[in-house]
């Protein structure tokens, strides 16, 4: 098929001896709801025996989508993906496993994601197929515009997922020719070089599954021989994009769990006894010195911290011993000592071993379960009164001194606290899949009901204006754990209902106030506090709202307050707020006559996405939005940091609730030139 414009995605599949799943898999592909045009398929036969060849012909031949290559065995997925990458020639490349296969929709959403937010990494929903293990919470939500610190998504570093192919040649990416492991530090590096990452969630993307015979590479060629190259380079990557800190201190965590202490307990002990100790040990040893510092290893869980440990010490046999015997010594349990708890393992306070307490403290990793399975306002006054079960492993019944916690979200206020009552948890009155059901081993979970009197709350005084997050501080056998309060999604007859907003009795309050229980996409629990009613005249008006041209990319707002001032405190920043919850604030500067007030939001200094602007008081109230207005143009300006590239700010057309909300994005000079294109052969100009 000939092509006048480039495809907007290549799909590339690596294909070796991958029968019969091969047919579903590029079938997934042909049928993608992508226009004929918008999609090219590089099937690459790499070597197979068993017919894969033969059918991808076939297919090609059925679809002008399909272009087939074939070569000799390279002994890895690696090879055939570099061999589509060279020929791909998409705006976006999708590597396609020949096991797998795609939802009819994915590939246009995925390429709408990263069209509308500017991103250059888009991550799809995974399904496991027949129980193959898939990330999951990573995708429990959209997320239009993040990155590796904000989400999960770097637990995730399979190549499965759709790359602006701009990025891939920016940075010379290909794999390396390994069978395990080479695609963990492309995606890495993709990662840590991306201008913005996205989550599709809300539909069913990538099918993942374990082929019929077996044969999976991941299955195949899970020993050492197969890793120790894949592993080192993963550490290289990290290390070489990334300065020393706590942002590579994080990310070094996932590949020092996963790539280095996980295989080494797994799979040491079964090779041979000299190349165990001569060639495999040394490696583990030298990436633990170099890549687990002081700042990672209190991340690490205790059996983590163990390895690490005995590695840096140079302990072979003790390693050797702690290896043999993980899965038995992972189920001893915990010993609680002034307020700590340690995992018992045989090598705790063991005088002939000397190995430190810190080895073993799990005191902030112990898990902790609770249900909120009550939240209702009482008969009379303004009690709330939260109620449910909840437990901390190991520990036994809860101790009295639980408390609930109320911490503001975004304005400066002590933390609340609120008394606990506990009660035993009647025999059968929780349902199956609670944390009260559990087994008499672990101990079952105490029931617990607080009422929170917003009227006396806060020290006797009124809780006040503003969103309260919602925690629970849990105490047992003279342990102290505080967790968010959550709730499950559904009930045993449904899904949970929130009970309806209230209007609060004044009292002591100076105005009238409705509070309400919002629950985050995860069933995080908070109390919002609000003032009643949208009559009320504002404590202020923005009366202006435009571009500095002295100063790219930075938006002024003015306005002056209004008489509501003398009752309500007067708003003192502006804010800029990201729909991932990142927020911007500046100063706002007063006139000499204490009314009319300007501020200053640098959008050059933003992140890209999209910012909605508001003005802040200094006790928490509501703040006022700024509102959407019609006249003001969108801006560009050059960002010297990323090696001049532009960059634009433009107002929503169509903001929700009627807010000012500016996208900011990179400008794709491939569009910007089409745009200019068009606008000249139409004679005329304009703003972005």
């Amino acid at each position: 098929m000939s092509r006048t414009t480039p495809p907007r995605v290549s799909v590339i599949i690596p294909a070796y001896n991958a029968m019969p799943e091969i047919t579903q898999c590029v079938r997934s592909a042909v049928e993608q709801t992508l226009r004929p045009d918008e999609i090219e398929i590089i099937a690459v036969d790499d070597g197979s025996t068993d017919g894969t060849g033969e059918e991808l012909d076939r297919l090609a031949r059925a679809s002008s989508r399909v272009r087939v290559v074939h070569q000799p065995n390279s002994g890895g997925a690696g090879g055939p993906r570099n061999t589509g990458l060279d020929l791909a020639v998409g705006d976006y490349v999708f590597f396609l496993d020949s096991d797998d296969y795609l939802g009819p929709d994915a590939l246009r959403r995925m390429v709408a994601m990263a069209d509308e937010n500017g991103t250059d990494v888009v991550l799809g929903k995974m399904v496991s197929v027949g129980g193959r293990a898939v990330p999951t919470a990573v995708f429990s939500h959209n997320q239009p515009r993040t990155d590796v610190f904000s989400s999960h998504a770097y637990r995730t570093l399979g190549c499965w997922k759709l790359f602006r192919r701009s990025l891939i040649e920016r940075l010379g990416l290909r794999f390396p020719p390994y069978r395990n492991c080479e695609d963990k530090p492309f995606t890495a590096a993709a990662y840590l070089n991306a201008d913005g990452i996205s989550v599709v969630a809300d539909y069913d993307c990538y099918y993942s599954r374990n082929r019929q015979n077996g044969n999976n590479l991941t299955l195949t060629a899970a020993d050492l021989v197969h890793r120790m190259d894949g592993t080192r380079l993963c550490f290289e990557t990290v290390a070489r994009h990334l300065a020393p800190g706590p942002r590579r201190d994080r990310l070094m965590r996932r590949h020092v769990e996963w790539e280095l202490c996980g295989p080494l307990r797994a799979l040491l002990p079964r090779e041979d006894e000299q190349r165990a100790r001569e060639q495999y040990y040394p490696q583990f040893r030298q990436w633990a010195l170099d890549h687990a510092p002081d700042g990672v290893f209190p991340l690490l869980a205790p059996p983590d911290r163990l390895v690490v440990h005995l590695l840096r010490a140079d302990r072979y046999d003790d390693l050797m011993t702690v290896a043999r015997h993980a899965r038995r010594d992972a189920a001893r349990g915990h010993v609680v000592d002034k307020g700590r708890v340690y995992w018992a393992h045989p090598f705790f306070r063991d005088p002939a071993k000397a190995v430190p307490d810190a080895c073993f403290d799990a005191t902030d990793r112990i898990p902790v379960h609770h249900d909120l399975t009550e939240a209702a306002w009482t008969g009379e006054g303004d009690v709330l009164r939260l109620s449910g079960h909840a437990r901390i492993d190991d520990l036994g019944p809860l101790q009295p001194g639980c408390r609930l916690v109320l911490r503001p979200s975004g304005f400066r206020h002590p933390d609340v606290h609120v008394p606990v009552t506990l009660a035993a948890a009647p025999p059968g009155a929780e349902r199956p899949g609670t944390p009260a059901a559990t087994s008499e081993g672990d101990g079952a979970a105490t029931r617990f009901t607080v009422d929170v009197d917003l009227a006396t709350a806060a020290s006797n005084a009124p809780l006040g204006i503003g969103t309260w997050n919602v925690h629970l501080d849990l105490r047992a056998q003279g342990v102290s754990r505080t967790v968010r309060l959550r709730r499950l999604r559904t009930d045993a007859d449904g899904p949970r209902r929130t009970p309806p907003a209230r209007e609060l009795a004044s009292g002591s309050r100076t105005e009238p106030a409705t509070a309400r229980l919002l629950f985050g996409l995860e069933g995080q629990l908070a109390l919002e506090i609000r003032q009643t009613g949208t009559a009320a005249e504002p404590t202020c008006r923005v009366t202006a709202t435009d571009w500095d041209v002295s100063a790219p990319g930075t938006l002024v707002v003015s306005g002056h307050l209004t008489g509501e001032t003398a009752r309500r405190p007067r708003p003192v920043a502006l804010r800029a707020e990201e729909i991932s919850g990142r927020v911007r604030e500046v100063a706002l500067t007063y006139g000499p006559d204490g009314d009319h007030f300007t501020g200053r939001m640098p959008f050059a200094g933003l992140r890209p996405g999209r910012w909605a602007l508001a003005l802040r008081t200094d006790q928490g109230g509501t703040p006022v939005p700024v509102p959407h207005t019609r006249h003001l143009p969108g801006t560009r300006w050059f960002r010297a940091s990323r090696l001049g590239r532009p960059y634009y700010a433009k107002p929503l057309s169509r903001p929700p609730r009627d807010v000012l909300t500016l996208r900011v994005a990179p400008i794709r000079l491939t569009t910007a030139l089409r745009r200019c294109l068009a606008r000249s052969r139409a004679g005329r100009g304009g703003h972005l």
